[in-house]
């Protein structure tokens, strides 16, 4: 079996909130996103908060506002892009900048990685790019995004429904 060396995890609909920008002090997670969390670190899984932030580059919240939520939640590190989609950046998702970046920082093999997300034109664009296991959530956009772009990254994805308690 593969040992997954770090997981990626997407915010706003995945960890919770509802697929759009919701300001860290107001963001809740959904009810077993903590426990999730902590059973990867428990298993000696590293993890990583991945996620795409241009309201940053608005003035609407800080990086360093981001940093301090995603600590709180035990995350190893976080890898914020504060760029507008049009920018051009190598680090706005789909772009595969912040996996590359964290691998190079943390001597990973991203093809031992995974990325857990619900945007297909994002979150799983970028895992495909490096090579990393994909796996869309049904919450946020996923159901949206399975149906949508599921063609383009479907190789071996993984989809997790949505518990309710």
């Amino acid at each position: 079996m593969l040992k997954i060396q770090a997981v990626f995890v997407d915010r706003d609909g995945t960890l919770g909130g509802n697929g759009h920008f919701i300001h860290p002090r107001d963001f809740e997670l959904f009810p077993s996103s903590l426990k999730a969390l902590q059973l990867l670190k428990e298993n000696g899984v590293k993890i990583f908060a991945l996620t795409n932030q241009h309201n940053i580059s608005k003035g609407l919240a800080t990086e360093s506002d981001f940093h301090k939520e995603f600590e709180s939640y035990g995350f190893d590190a976080a890898y914020i892009c504060p760029h507008e989609p049009e920018d051009g950046c190598e680090c706005h998702k789909p772009q595969p900048g912040m996996l590359q970046k964290a691998a190079a920082e943390y001597e990973l093999d991203l093809t031992h990685c995974a990325v857990i997300g619900d945007v297909g034109s994002t979150d799983m664009l970028a895992a495909a790019a490096v090579g990393a296991k994909r796996i869309l959530v049904e919450t946020g956009w996923g159901k949206q995004s399975l149906e949508k772009y599921r063609h383009k990254w479907s190789k071996h994805l993984q989809i997790l429904s949505r518990r309710t308690s």
